[in-house]
């Protein structure tokens, strides 16, 4: 899994050199829909049936279980980014949560800490706070949308994250598989709601993708965009970074 990220994220660096599109937000479109289909055709053979099963099979104690024990594990991301980002009160908040639901709670099966509010953090929204630009969007091979500094923040986490350390190797890729397969399963409804709002579901994602993760760097309260033309299209500006100016 750490070779898979790397591999990606370098992949991701020399596309830089060869964009094309039209769209400031996404330069290499052309790509992008071209590993979208292949994602899409993947998840439609593979992913989807066995996220099915999963729902289907699996009681209903059991997700909640295995929910808390990642959502857990994202706690403990969570809590070093918070640091990384000197919200030093909200990653002793994170902090307590993983110290009571990993003892307390069983590894994380039982959420002892429900009044506790649980937040998200991740190395890409710390490459943000400190005025690091989107880069470009992309789409990747089998983990789906993001931008080149997401990617980049995303092997940082999966190689700093509790279940990198874990041995055998064979223990810690079935974490990983079980990890996507709780988290397909939890967008079999929302995927509904898609097909039902839009013709093209790659500038859907897109879109979506773009615009949750800027709101997730600026927690919740991102800056408005002035447009000099009142004929500008937001959608096509290019995304602000954490210090307000448009990423170059």
């Amino acid at each position: 899994m750490r070779t898979h990220l790397t591999l990606i994220v370098v992949a991701a660096l020399a596309l830089t050199g060869c964009a094309t599109g039209t769209n400031p937000a996404d330069p290499y479109e052309s790509f992008n829909r071209g590993v979208y289909k292949f994602n899409d055709v993947l998840d439609k053979a593979v992913a989807k049936p066995v996220a099915q099963g999963y729902e289907k099979v699996m009681p209903a104690l059991g997700k909640v279980m295995v929910n808390n024990f990642f959502s857990n594990i994202d706690d403990v991301v969570t809590t070093l980014n918070d640091l990384l980002q000197l919200k030093i009160r909200q990653a002793c908040s994170d902090g307590v949560r993983v110290i009571f639901n990993s003892t307390l709670g069983i590894a994380g099966l039982i959420n002892v800490t429900s009044r506790l509010e649980k937040h998200h953090e991740d190395f890409g929204q710390t490459l943000g706070y400190w005025g690091a630009g989107p880069g470009p969007y992309l789409m990747l091979p089998i983990l789906g949308p993001s931008d080149l500094r997401d990617g980049a923040g995303l092997a940082v986490d999966t190689v700093e994250g509790p279940i990198g350390f874990i041995t055998p190797v064979a223990t810690r890729n079935g974490l990983y598989v079980a990890e996507e397969i709780n988290i397909r399963a939890q967008l079999l409804d929302s995927e509904k709601v898609m097909d039902e709002a839009t013709l093209d579901r790659y500038d859907f994602i897109r879109n979506a993708y773009l615009l949750h993760r800027q709101s997730m760097v600026y927690d919740g309260n991102p800056p408005r965009q002035k447009y000099d033309d009142e004929g500008d299209d937001p959608a096509d500006s290019p995304m602000p970074t954490q210090s307000g100016q448009p990423a170059k």
